[in-house]
């Protein structure tokens, strides 16, 4: 992230400008691949095969779990939501320093809010997580509308108030949260 700033310190006349779809769906295809790369790194390692350090079950094929195999292993709690929320204030910190848009990560940002919301068991309407994202609104309810069709977030329509809806984390998507503040830590979060 330095790096990238000294470069862009460098061309001061340059903006940064939101993805095209092409782009969008090329820069997932590379995140995807990244994955499986690392993936199979971690399958060369010299911890245990079938096992990763934490004691998971790894898949044969790539080094990560599957649906079926992350169901077979219990999932972690979800981590004390003043550790997220923590660590959505460190990270709005840093548009003190530098142009927010340098670390727009309006997906991220979503996946945190949604994460401490699930925790303290309270509900985020789309409003609200339009602001939690950091980013314009239309830009955020195009990323909520690509959350929801990846299967991560689920749209709940409000009982009292049909204008109004919630967003939630998917099942499937806690369980993967769960398992990353699992992985990282708690040390991580403090800092």
């Amino acid at each position: 992230m330095i790096a990238l700033g000294h470069v862009l310190a460098q061309f001061p006349s340059a903006r940064l400008r939101e993805l095209s779809e092409d782009e969008r769906r090329l820069l997932m295809r590379l995140t995807e691949q990244v994955g499986q790369i690392a993936g199979r790194i971690d399958r060369l390692s010299p911890h245990q095969q079938g096992v990763s350090e934490e004691g998971l079950p790894q898949s044969v094929n790539d080094g990560v779990l599957t649906a079926e195999e992350r169901s077979r292993t219990a999932r972690p709690p979800l981590p004390d939501p003043r550790l997220v929320r923590r660590m959505i204030r460190h990270r709005q910190s840093r548009n003190r320093y530098f142009d927010s848009q340098l670390f727009a990560d309006p997906a991220w940002d979503m996946l945190l809010d949604l994460t401490a919301a699930r925790a303290e068991q309270s509900r985020v309407s789309v409003t609200s997580l339009c602001i939690a994202s950091g980013v314009p609104p239309t830009t955020a309810l195009r990323w909520i509308g690509q959350m929801v069709e990846q299967g991560l977030f689920v749209r709940v329509g409000d009982v009292t108030d049909r204008r109004r809806a919630f967003i939630e984390l998917s099942d499937s998507c806690v369980d993967s949260m769960a398992r990353y503040f699992a992985e990282v830590g708690p040390n991580m979060l403090s800092v």
